[in-house]
């Protein structure tokens, strides 16, 4: 069971003019959201995440003792794959935050380059309380075929750590990356970092900092980021955004799921510490105070996705302070849907990362 297996919400009708399963599953999804699915995904939802019960009804004490049976289906252990190595980086705070770093390998035509490579970091999603470092090993995979080496970063977690931790140890990964370009082999002068979800979100925090320390970046990538402080909300309706209110009971990442990784981020009994803790801009993004001189960005929404309007709003505050954008929705998919290799449209945000990332860093 993944994640994504196991988020579910709703009521439906089958979608008009479109192959269905012959099950009652799809009865689970809302009527007003049944026809915006893709019909991939939707038997997707009848074949598994319908036969599992929602993620939120599942404590995060039993997530912690099984923490493999609530991975994403693109997980794997890369470990032992040819061109990867594992590394550590100390955070702000003295603490060892795990990194699985992916060296690109000869490409279809067995050309294999000597380097310096790019780098990308990768900061997975999770709603910063899932994840490892097998997590999005696939997508790591994928992406260096780029000719980029992947920097995968397992920054801590909550509730073990307090919100925020996270950024500071994807900081320490970016400058460790920079530091350390030579023994990696790495050009420190052609890097992008970005991720799914939360990771998103911390990528673009990151392009705020790296932009005030002068680290030059070549892309930021997220991809279905929060841009908000959702996660503090203590109901849903407090949402300024319409795709917020008309999913907050889809098939992927509800409002359920939503408050449940809000309950472990950022507690309403927590929220004054955290909001002391750090600058409010990275509780969100959205609320950054400079939006000038800001690394080109890529960003990627979901159709079915509660976050989709407001990813789309940090892409236009970006366009309106002149920074290069790409704004790319991919049509009829639920929040995670790169996860899932049955879907066609999980192939073509594939393509996109590759050639995204060969772009950025001049490899075409």
């Amino acid at each position: 069971m993944s994640n994504l297996d196991s988020s579910l919400a709703g009521h439906a009708v089958p979608k008009k003019g479109a192959s269905q399963p012959t099950n009652n599953a799809l009865d689970l999804i809302e009527e007003h959201i049944l026809p915006k699915l893709d019909p991939e995904f939707l038997q997707y939802f009848a074949d598994v995440i319908a036969k599992h019960p929602p993620a939120h009804t599942i404590p995060i004490e039993e997530v912690r003792k099984t923490p493999e049976k609530f991975q994403p289906p693109c997980a794997l252990d890369s470990s032992t794959e040819k061109g990867v190595s594992d590394h550590v980086v100390s955070s702000q705070d003295g603490t060892s935050i795990p990194m699985r770093v992916y060296h690109p390998i000869a490409d279809a035509q067995g050309i294999e380059r000597p380097g310096p490579h790019p780098v990308h970091l990768n900061f997975h999603g999770g709603g910063f309380v899932l994840g490892d470092l097998n997590c999005e090993a696939g997508l790591c995979l994928m992406m260096r075929k780029a000719g980029v080496v992947v920097v995968d970063v397992n920054y801590r977690h909550c509730p073990e750590t307090i919100w925020g931790k996270c950024i500071q140890d994807a900081w320490a990964a970016l400058n460790w990356v920079r530091d350390e370009h030579v023994s990696l082999n790495i050009n420190p002068f052609s890097v992008s970092i970005g991720g799914v979800s939360a990771g998103g979100h911390i990528s673009l925090v990151l392009q705020h900092m790296a932009r005030d320390a002068g680290i030059p970046l070549k892309l930021c990538m997220p991809t279905v980021p929060p841009t908000t402080d959702c996660l503090s909300y203590e109901y849903y309706t407090q949402s300024p955004f319409a795709s917020f209110h008309e999913f907050h009971r889809g098939p992927v990442l509800p409002w359920k799921r939503i408050k449940y990784f809000g309950n472990q981020c950022m507690p309403q009994d927590k929220l004054p510490e955290i909001k002391k803790m750090w600058p409010d801009w990275w509780l969100s993004p959205m609320r950054a105070p400079n939006w000038s001189g800001l690394c080109d960005t890529y960003i990627r929404t979901a159709e079915v996705d509660p976050l989709r309007d407001e990813g789309e709003a940090y892409a236009m505050k970006l366009v309106a302070s002149g920074t290069m954008v790409t704004l790319k929705r991919y049509l009829g998919c639920p929040h995670t849907f790169m996860y899932l290799d049955v879907l066609s449209q999980k192939r073509q945000w594939d393509e996109d990362s590759i050639y995204a990332l060969k772009v950025a860093h001049g490899l075409l």
